[in-house]
């Protein structure tokens, strides 16, 4: 069973930054999409960031280009978001997903649906 932690959330202030963790058990984390998702109070839950297993490209939402990066390392089984420069509309629940299809084409990298397992999420307020 695949099980994701997601840690590295806490309040910081308007242009302050953050690293967000996500630990993966499971032994083919090699082979997971790994996606990052966010949900405020009363909105949607909304694509963040995504990184591929089979060549490590990043995919990111318009709203955090230039300002959130994400990474992963194999050996460690975890996923992490940076994010600089925060504003207070990053303010959220921060999930991590994983994919463990193996697909390594035709993924709908902003979907959630594109997504089969997930952790609890990691709260990320941001102060004006």
């Amino acid at each position: 069973q695949v099980q994701l932690v997601e840690s590295g959330g806490r309040l910081v202030q308007a242009g302050g930054s953050l690293r967000l963790s996500c630990a993966v058990s499971g032994r083919f984390f090699n082979r997971y999409n790994m996606g990052w998702f966010r949900q405020a109070p009363g909105k949607e839950r909304e694509f963040v960031a995504a990184v591929a297993w089979i060549d490590g490209k990043p995919y990111y939402a318009d709203s955090v280009k230039g300002r959130f990066t994400v990474s992963r390392d194999n050996a460690k089984r975890t996923v992490y978001l940076q994010m600089n420069n925060l504003n207070p509309e990053d303010t959220a629940v921060y999930y991590c997903a994983a994919d463990s299809s193996g697909r390594s084409a035709g993924v709908a990298w902003g979907s959630p649906n594109a997504y089969d397992e997930w952790g609890r999420g990691t709260q990320v307020t941001v102060s004006s």
